[in-house]
């Protein structure tokens, strides 16, 4: 948990940073040159500790400094908040691949229910889909607190509550195959 906690803060440090100067000074262009300076910081830093960056720490950078620069140059906050969205639908093209939520899976659940694990799949791309659709019609508003709390509060709580769904669903398929099993030995 700490791992995945650790990378999702990885992945979002811009986005944190950006949020964060705002929220303190509510000056838009001083908050996205700190989230570029800071985006670029630590590539730096990952690269001088000779770690590999993946592909989607570079897709991020290019978008933090691409849509940051835009912000700079046109006083419009609207591009900068538009980022999380681009990401969501990467991440819900990426869930379109079948079956990509096998391999986050226990193998007690992969062996009782691979289909269900699936269409559960296919609903974690719904969700991107439309969380990044949100993003952009908040984001179009203009309205930088609007945006905040959508990012630090809609789109956290919407994945917690399918994660939570997904889980007491995948327990409850788990265990009635697993007795229903049970029961026809018996039998």
């Amino acid at each position: 948990m700490k791992d995945i906690l650790t990378r999702l803060g990885s992945d979002f440090f811009s986005t944190i940073v950006f949020f964060t100067l705002y929220y303190m000074t509510g000056n838009v262009l001083l908050a996205t040159a700190v989230a570029i300076a800071g985006a670029v910081g630590q590539v730096i830093y990952v690269r001088i500790r000779g770690q590999q960056l993946s592909f989607m720490a570079y897709a991020s950078l290019t978008l933090v400094i691409l849509l940051g620069t835009i912000t700079l140059l046109t006083n419009d906050p609207r591009f900068v908040m538009a980022k999380p969205a681009i990401g969501h639908f990467a991440i819900g093209t990426i869930m379109l691949k079948r079956g990509w939520l096998l391999r986050y899976m226990p193998p007690i659940v992969t062996e009782n229910i691979p289909e269900y694990v699936t269409m559960a799949g296919y609903a974690w791309a719904a969700l991107m889909f439309v969380l990044g659709l949100g993003t952009i019609a908040v984001a179009s508003t203009g309205d930088l607190k609007l945006w905040a709390i959508y990012v630090s509060a809609v789109l956290v709580g919407a994945k917690l509550a399918a994660f939570a769904v997904q889980y007491v669903a995948f327990r409850l398929l788990v265990t009635s195959r697993i007795t229903s099993r049970i029961r026809s030995i018996s039998a």
